[in-house]
């Protein structure tokens, strides 16, 4: 397969300052190759994981001050919306681009899931063994995060973390530009084939 099809300047257009300015190049640029990714994807994604997936480009509709640092195509369980469960992402920022799994504090069920992940610690931590994965709560966006390994020590406090009144997940792999340009759709989903297992937690309680 061929590359994902940024170029270097895409990856520019989230130092242009101004929410207007930064905006108006973003849907431009940058949110047309992620309606297009979002649409082939999506299939290759769902024979991949036997799985089906709906994407959902993000709009950013809530900001009106602060210009978004990153922005994504979501993949998730529901034609309707992706906030609401556990899901996957490609993002991309001025960094590079990142292949995650996100739950958001508004999500459903997330105490459901938290319980999820604690039950089958061990079992994820076999599944991760040898993966360092980045995690990307509270993420700066001025380089990769802090790599973790996928032991049962992270299940366990992600899991703690998820059944907290506003916590959330938000755990995957990151390319720096240099590496993200070269990118191929293999690499890229063989990314999301890693993170299935916590995925399909998620999954099982939407």
């Amino acid at each position: 397969m061929g590359t994902l099809g940024f170029t270097s300047a895409d990856f520019e257009v989230f130092k242009v300052q101004g929410f207007s300015e930064r905006m108006v190049e973003l849907y431009a640029h940058v949110r047309p190759k992620l309606l297009r990714l979002g649409d082939e994807l999506a299939p290759e994604l769902a024979r991949k994981l036997h799985l089906e997936f709906f994407p959902h480009v993000a709009k950013h509709a809530r900001r009106t001050v602060n210009p978004p640092p990153e922005t994504w195509c979501a993949f998730g369980p529901s034609q309707r919306g992706y906030k609401r469960y556990g899901y996957l992402a490609l993002c991309i920022s001025s960094i590079g681009l990142h292949a995650r799994l996100v739950v958001k504090p508004e999500a459903d069920n997330r105490p459901r899931i938290a319980e999820g992940i604690k039950s089958k610690a061990a079992e994820l931590a076999r599944s991760f063994k040898g993966v360092k994965l980045g995690r990307y709560h509270g993420w700066n966006f001025q380089d990769l995060p802090e790599t973790v390994a996928g032991d049962e020590k992270l299940w366990a406090e992600l899991a703690e973390a998820l059944g907290k009144k506003t916590g959330g997940i938000d755990i995957g792999f990151g390319w720096k530009t240099r590496a993200a340009l070269r990118l191929d759709r293999d690499e890229l989903l063989d990314a999301y084939r890693e993170l299935e297992p916590l995925y399909r937690i998620c999954r099982a309680v939407t």
